[in-house]
Formats: structure tokens, C-alpha cells, sequence
């Protein structure tokens, strides 16, 4: 069983299943809409359950499960195919049912279209919203709803009240309300597997009714809309042809790909032409759907997954080149930064925003970090420096000031070392890295003091402050950021090299400890114990991926890394975020909230880790002067990227999700043969591996 979602550009969405539209989440509906785009997303219509009258007998076309059991609409699906939309396949009798879904662009409104192909019989298809309103995170219990329906004809308005309205209609249709009738008891297959709640009643308030001719072939759109903005007017919600919706959904996608140029370089050499043309596409299909439009900014932003999280700033500028730049979204590229300005406080770019009221998030050390080197890789796709230096130069060396002198917001704890140049951040209860699960509020990976990918990512932005100041003649400024990288670059390989492991500590903290033997308490002295944490993780690969290495990629200390890494992270998938055998390794993803949050950062495979790994090996190639061993660094390349190619073409069409990447896999052998974990459709995995393929 495979999931699928489609989006509407604002956070709104839907997603269910291959196998005849059965959801398996809480997550799962034909329309869950973006009250404030693009937050506060809410469970509008869970399903439209299909039935079909031939010669008067009728045949139900859906799929459920509840109370105990699954109904058998699946046994007449002859087909499920999805490239741009889902597009499933019934056959009843002699009659074939094709079933579209599509969300309407910039509009919390999905139209399902159907297509009916009748024979020589007096035919009638009868539609049945199954409704809700309530929290997409949440699970709604009640054993009745509160509604009211206004009816028109072939539409219906439902009111909650709670001043948002319903809007649903068919063009020439009946519908047929019903007064209380409830869906009870639908079943979550995968809540029960994540340990929650998986059971949930909705409300079913009536049914559209189509009659066909015998040997007619029709047409028939349903569209389901929030009223109002982003929505869709009562007087409108009949007006739509389904085929133009989804010709205009055709069409739009087919102007990204052409867009983005992809198309007009010979395919790579791994890839024959057909092939590297599919992948484009999916490439563009993938990436589009974490591009969304926030209102309270009135710029877009991206998504960090589906289907439960929001815009991460992390998140969105690992992603940014790999979404952005390569497919040449050069202006959403500009909004996307500017987002991240916005919001800036203390020097803190937000790490994300909640998802109701919009409020800025700031728990992360590395998000203004990793602006600095979006920021580079926009200048190297577009040259456009009057852009950063109008917009973005002013914030970006107020972040550079407020790291230095020390950043205390929502206890982050950030600062310059002055004994070594290094950043701290941090506390032992404040998880600002990515590696930030806590259960019971206590870190699971605690990584405060100075973290190896924090000092790699500082490094780096002070050589770009560094580059923009020598491009604008700016020598004074030129001079301190210069100065602050070499001090910094001296105690970072000085420090955080592990000769025993060939490879870098991933943390190094100072600890305050006291003499036991000091004669009595009150003269009992403190002293520094300065702690190492040598467990094997993949986050030393950001000191050889940036665009400014901290590691010389010349040195042997360089190629042990590469080395380590390979040999103990690498695997199918991405890379372990854990090396198996170090103290508290979880290979498999799996159970409750508490056991999977134990595991999150733990030895489970994360394929935007892919991206650095990629970059290391590019950098080490370009600095390697021997000849031989630059080929035979240059083959081991194209190896790896032969094997990402197969690995993700065959997941794009096999894995979880119809033309998605998942958040995580399980680093070890499943029996399953789907085994991706966490988000279905996450925007950093499909960024980096697509970047991985595509770019030239």
C-alpha cells in the first residue's frame, strides 16, 4: 500500500492510499485546507465514498476500514496510476469509473473528477461526502455534529457556526441530505502503528446523485471548498469543469519544467534520455509541493514535510538549492530569504513558525548559519549581488555581531568562545542543533557546547562575509571576518580531530567539576574537565561540504574523514546518524512516540545526508592534485551516484510514496520491503537527492 498528496500551493493538501482511496492516517482527506495559509490546517472532507446503480443494482466503489473490518470497494479497482494527480481505475460490469483528484491552485477547493463510461444500462452514481472540522493533528470523538445545510439545487453550504462554511456541489446533480448520520469508528492503520489514538467518527450529511444515459460518457466534477478567501463562493462551486482543473494543474507543471532548463542539456551519463526526462518531471512534481505561500509574510516559504510539519527554517535552507536553484525558481529563491530575514531576532533566523497564530520559533544555532551559505550558493546561480546587498548584507552581519557577543533568546545560549574562537551553544536542557528530539523533556541526543557542524557552518560564514566585503571594497570589514576564520580554523583542527577514530569529535564541551578531596566543603574547589564526545556521526561531514571547507580538503585529516564516514555511516539510503556499535544505536524506526523519538537521531538512515556526503566527495576531488587518485576519486563518484540514481528511481515508483522521498529509513534489513519512516513526502530528502541526480 503506497500514500499519495497532491497540494495547492498555500499548505493545503490531499493524500489517502493507492488502495481505493482507504486513509490510513488522521492526516489522510480529499481537503485539508490552510485556515491561514499556510497553517492552521484543518480536516475538511475526509472521503467521497462512491456507489454505483446498474439496472438497479448497486455496487459499493469504496474503501474503509472500521469497526473491525475493510469494505470491499478495492476488489473493483482495475488500476492506480500517479503522475501529476491520482488517478484511479473501476470497472463494474461493463462500466468503467476513472476517478481524478485535484486540488485547485491557491484555493483551499479539491475537485474530484470523475469519468464515467457507460454501456447499454440505466446507470446512477451516488457520492457521499464524509466530513469533519477539526485540527489535522487532532482525532475528532464526537457521536454527533452540530451543522446546518443550506441547499441550491445541485449544491449544498454546510455551516458549522464557527464562521467557516462548507461549499460542495455537482453541476446537474440531486443531492439528498440526511439528518444525523454519522461515519463511526473509521480506522487509522497508521496511527495504531505510531502509537496513537486511531479511531475517529465524522459526520455524513447527505448524498449527490448522478443519472447517465445508457452509452453516455460523463463528465462528473464534485468540488468541495472552504467559503470566503482562498476558498471558493457558494454561487461558484458548480461552475468548474473538472478537465480544465486539471489541464490547468497539467499545464502549470509542465511551465516549471520547462522553466527550469533541465530539459535543454544532453541527460547525464548514467541515464538515457527517456529516462533522465521522467525524472525531471518527478523531480518538479516532488519539489513543488513544499513551495507554499504565507499570508502573514506575503511571501513563500517551504515546507519542511508531509504530512504533519510546517515551514522549518533549517529545513528550508538545507533544501534551498535543491528545490530552488537547480530547477531556477530564482525569484521564490529571493521570497524564500527574505522569510528568513523577516523574523530575525537577536540574530536568530526563526527555525520555524507554530502552526496556529504563525508565531516565529526560535530553538535553533544553526538556521542564521545556514543562511550564509544559502545566501552563496544564490550568488553562484545568479550573480544578483545588488539583491543581497539591498536586502540581505545589513542582517547578515548583525547575525555575525550577536554570535560574537553572546545570544541568551529562548535559552539558546550562544556564543563566541574568546579563549578559541569557537561557538558554544546551548544548555543541557536546549536542543538547538538538528538533532533535537527530547523525550520527556529530557535531550535524547544532548549536543550543547560546540558542536562539530555549528563551528563548520561559522567557519564558513565568515568566509563569505569575507568574500562580500572584498567584492564591495569594504577592507576593514574584510580584514575582521578574515581574522576571526583563521583563529577559528586553527582551534578546529586542533580540537575536534580524533586521531584513535580518524575522524572529528562531534561535540566538545567544558564541564565543571568538583575536588572530591578537598579537605571539607567549604573549601571544596570547582575546576574544567574538558569532555569529547567521539561517537560516529555524519553532522563532521559539514567541516568538508560547504562551500569554505574548515578542513583543508588537501589533508590526510580530509580523506580519513571521508573514509570514516563511508565505511561506518554510508548506506542505501543516506547515511546513518549514529555509526552502528557506538553506545545507544537504534537501527529501526519503530513504536510509540517515546521509542521513536529515542531512536530519531540514533542510527536510523536520513537521506538529505546524502547532500553533504556528495559535496565532501566534489571537494576533496577538486583539491586532490594526483592524478591517478583524482580518477579513481572521480569513479568512486559516479559509483555513488549510479547507486542514489537507482536506489530513489525505483523508490519514487515502488517506496511509500507515489513520487516522494520519506523523511527516514531504517538502517537495518527489514523484512518489509518498505521500510521509509517519519514524513512521507519530506522536503530536504527529495532536495538533495534530486540535486544529487540533476545537477550538471
Amino acid at each position: 500500500m503506497k500514500e499519495w498528496i497532491v497540494t495547492n500551493g498555500i499548505g493545503g493538501y490531499a493524500a489517502s492510499t493507492d488502495f481505493g482511496g482507504m486513509n490510513t492516517r488522521k492526516y489522510h482527506g480529499l481537503l485539508i485546507a490552510a485556515l491561514n495559509p499556510p497553517s492552521d490546517r484543518t480536516l475538511i472532507l475526509s472521503k467521497l465514498d462512491e456507489s454505483i446503480e446498474i439496472n438497479g443494482k448497486k455496487t459499493n466503489l469504496y474503501t474503509n476500514d472500521a469497526n473491525g473490518e475493510i469494505s470491499k470497494g478495492y476488489k473493483y479497482q482495475t488500476n492506480f496510476e500517479k503522475n501529476i494527480i491520482p488517478v484511479y481505475t473501476y470497472k463494474v460490469q461493463k462500466v468503467t469509473i476513472e476517478k481524478s483528484i485535484s486540488m485547485i491552485y491557491g484555493r483551499n477547493a479539491v475537485a474530484v473528477v470523475y469519468r464515467v463510461m457507460n454501456q447499454k444500462a440505466r446507470t446512477k452514481l451516488y457520492l457521499t461526502p464524509v466530513i469533519n472540522f477539526r485540527d489535522y493533528h487532532g482525532i475528532c470523538k464526537n457521536s454527533s455534529f452540530r451543522y446546518r445545510q443550506n441547499l441550491s439545487q445541485d449544491k449544498v453550504q454546510i455551516d458549522y457556526g464557527n464562521n467557516h462554511k462548507i461549499n460542495m456541489g455537482i453541476k446537474d446533480s440531486s443531492y439528498i441530505p440526511s439528518q444525523g448520520n454519522m461515519f463511526y469508528n473509521m480506522h487509522y492503520q497508521k496511527e495504531q502503528e505510531r502509537g496513537f489514538d486511531s479511531y475517529e467518527n465524522h459526520a455524513v450529511p447527505g448524498t449527490f446523485v448522478v443519472e447517465l444515459k445508457p452509452n453516455e460518457d460523463k463528465e462528473i466534477t464534485f468540488v468541495c471548498a472552504l467559503d470566503g478567501k482562498y476558498g471558493v463562493d457558494f454561487a461558484d462551486i458548480t461552475k468548474f469543469s473538472g478537465s480544465k482543473i486539471i489541464e490547468s494543474e497539467v499545464q502549470r507543471i509542465n511551465r516549471q519544467i520547462k522553466e527550469s532548463g533541465l530539459l535543454n542539456t544532453l541527460p547525464s551519463d548514467y541515464l538515457d534520455k527517456q529516462a533522465y526526462e521522467n525524472l525531471v518531471k518527478k523531480y518538479i512534481v516532488a519539489s513543488d509541493n513544499f513551495i507554499v505561500y504565507r499570508d502573514s509574510t506575503k511571501l513563500h516559504t517551504i515546507i519542511a514535510g508531509y504530512p504533519w510539519f510546517s515551514d522549518w527554517g533549517r529545513d528550508s535552507l538545507i533544501a534551498f538549492e535543491g528545490l530552488l536553484l537547480i530547477s531556477k525558481r530564482f525569484m521564490i529563491a529571493e521570497e524564500v530569504l527574505l522569510t528568513s530575514m523577516q523574523k530575525v531576532k537577536q540574530g536568530l533566523v526563526p527555525n520555524g513558525f507554530s502552526e496556529y497564530g504563525g508565531k516565529a520559533l526560535y530553538n535553533s544555532a544553526d538556521a542564521s548559519l545556514l543562511l550564509f551559505e544559502a545566501v552563496n550558493k544564490y550568488l553562484e546561480y545568479t550573480g544578483n549581488y545588488d539583491f543581497v546587498k539591498n536586502n540581505l548584507y545589513a542582517q547578515m552581519k548583525s547575525i555575525i555581531n550577536y554570535y560574537i557577543d553572546g545570544i541568551t533568546l529562548d535559552g539558546n545560549n550562544i556564543y563566541l568562545d574568546e579563549k578559541d574562537y569557537l561557538i558554544v551553544s546551548g544548555t543541557d536542557k536546549t536542543q538547538n542543533t538538528w538533532m533535537d528530539a527530547k523525550v520527556n523533556n529530557i535531550p535524547v541526543t544532548p549536543r550543547n557546547g560546540k558542536a562539530v557542524e555549528i563551528n563548520a557552518l561559522w567557519y564558513n560564514a565568515l568566509r563569505i562575509m569575507q568574500k562580500l566585503n572584498l567584492k564591495w571594497n569594504h577592507i576593514a570589514g574584510q580584514v575582521e571576518y578574515a581574522y576571526l576564520a583563521n583563529k577559528c580554523r586553527k582551534s578546529f583542527i586542533k580540537d575536534f580531530y580524533n586521531p584513535n577514530k580518524k575522524c572529528l569529535y562531534d561535540v566538545i564541551k567544558e564541564v565543571k567539576k568538583e575536588n572530591p578531596k578537598a579537605p571539607t566543603i567549604d573549601n571544596r574547589y570547582s575546576f574544567i574537565q574538558i569532555e569529547k564526545d567521539d561517537k560516529v556521526r555524519p553532522n563532521q561531514l559539514f567541516s568538508l561540504s560547504l562551500s569554505y571547507p574548515v578542513i583543508d580538503c588537501k589533508t590526510e585529516i580530509a580523506r580519513n574523514i571521508l573514509i570514516t564516514t563511508t565505511q561506518k555511516l554510508l548506506n542505501k539510503y543516506g547515511l546513518r546518524t549514529l555509526a552502528k556499535g557506538e553506545p545507544g544505536y537504534i537501527g529501526v524506526y519503530e513504536g510509540g512516540p517515546a521509542k521513536r523519538d529515542s531512536s530519531y537521531h540514533q542510527g536510523p538512515t536520513w537521506p538529505w545526508l546524502f547532500g553533504l556526503y556528495y559535496n565532501a566527495m566534489k571537494n576533496v576531488i577538486s583539491a586532490e592534485n594526483d592524478v591517478e587518485q583524482k580518477k579513481a576519486l572521480e569513479n568512486t563518484l559516479t559509483e555513488f551516484r549510479i547507486n542514489t540514481a537507482n536506489t530513489f528511481i525505483n523508490e519514487l515508483v515502488n517506496g511509500n510514496t507515489c513520487g516522494s522521498i520519506s523523511e527516514l529509513y531504517d538502517s537495518e534489513e527489514s523484512n518489509k520491503k518498505k521500510n521509509g519512516k517519519g514524513a512521507f513526502a519530506q522536503a530536504w530528502s527529495v532536495a538533495e537527492v534530486f540535486r544529487i541526480l540533476l545537477k550538471k
